[in-house]
């Protein structure tokens, strides 16, 4: 078989020895993976386990941390509802990067297809799919988010919106999100799609969608990989600014932006740990 393009495998390896020589990036990298590893083990470093009876018990509501208040079992403290904080911070950590991580995946997957499609086929389709990223991308994110959420909430019940809210926050944050990507694709198809290896692949009879997922988009991909780190962190604070707003996460699966919501309204009536150490992560 004709490998079509060669200098996809170079441009990776161009990439990687960039990324070694990138202290700033390295050390990027470094704390996610710590916090992705904190979140996917939060059942086995956290202190309580969430199901157990001794997880909630109003009793040890408002706990200072341990300094503070010397008592051994919350090291952080408990919130409102009594939960240790530690606990809870893991597993918002785990909520919010699982919420994250899913809606950049969607964002990735709808944007670079339209933008390989808009770019290699390009014509009356690209002007059409690139007036919608660009009507898209006038609105913001979080803007379309609270329309989208209260509309729902309203329509369907605080109750119904409850078990369907992970799944409704990854949907509008992956589908607001999708313009980035594909602008970004289409711009590096628009140039490979010139090159020598993709006239090549068309005199000898190849499909149009083989040259675009199998030839272009691999030589397409070095952009997507600094846009994907700088959209994940987006999402995040996407999620957690929603959940601040009330309309994320329920209290019962507090995410991060949920336990600052939580804590700010009792920040100054002296319980600071609550809205501190959630902001911190």
């Amino acid at each position: 078989m004709i490998d079509f393009h060669p200098s996809g495998q170079k441009r990776f390896q161009h990439l990687l020895i960039a990324l070694r020589n990138d202290k700033l990036t390295l050390l990027a990298l470094a704390i996610f993976i710590f916090y992705a590893l904190i979140a996917l083990l939060a059942p086995l470093l956290a202190p309580y386990d969430t199901a157990g009876n001794d997880f909630m018990d109003l009793v040890n509501a408002e706990i200072p941390p341990y300094w503070v208040s010397g008592d051994s079992r919350f090291w952080l403290g408990t919130d409102t509802q009594g939960r240790d904080l530690i606990t809870v911070i893991l597993y918002g950590t785990r909520l919010s990067l699982t919420i994250g991580v899913s809606a950049v995946l969607i964002q990735m997957v709808a944007g670079i297809t339209i933008g390989l499609i808009a770019g290699y086929i390009g014509g009356r389709l690209d002007s059409f799919l690139m007036r919608c990223a660009d009507i898209q991308l006038s609105f913001s994110t979080i803007m379309v988010a609270i329309i989208v959420l209260a509309l729902f909430q309203a329509a369907f019940g605080s109750a119904a919106y409850q078990q369907l809210a992970m799944l409704m926050l990854i949907l509008v944050i992956g589908i607001a999100e999708w313009p980035v990507f594909a602008r970004m694709v289409r711009a590096s198809v628009l140039a490979e799609k010139e090159k020598e290896y993709v006239d090549a692949a068309r005199v000898l009879g190849v499909s149009q969608s083989r040259i675009m997922f199998r030839h272009i988009l691999p030589n397409s991909l070095s952009s997507v990989l600094v846009i994907l780190t700088i959209q994940i962190a987006n999402a995040i604070v996407a999620e957690a600014a929603l959940s601040f707003l009330g309309l994320g996460m329920p209290p019962t699966q507090p995410s991060l932006g949920a336990l600052i919501s939580s804590g700010v309204s009792y920040l100054f009536a002296g319980s600071w740990w609550i809205c501190f150490f959630p902001v911190s992560r």
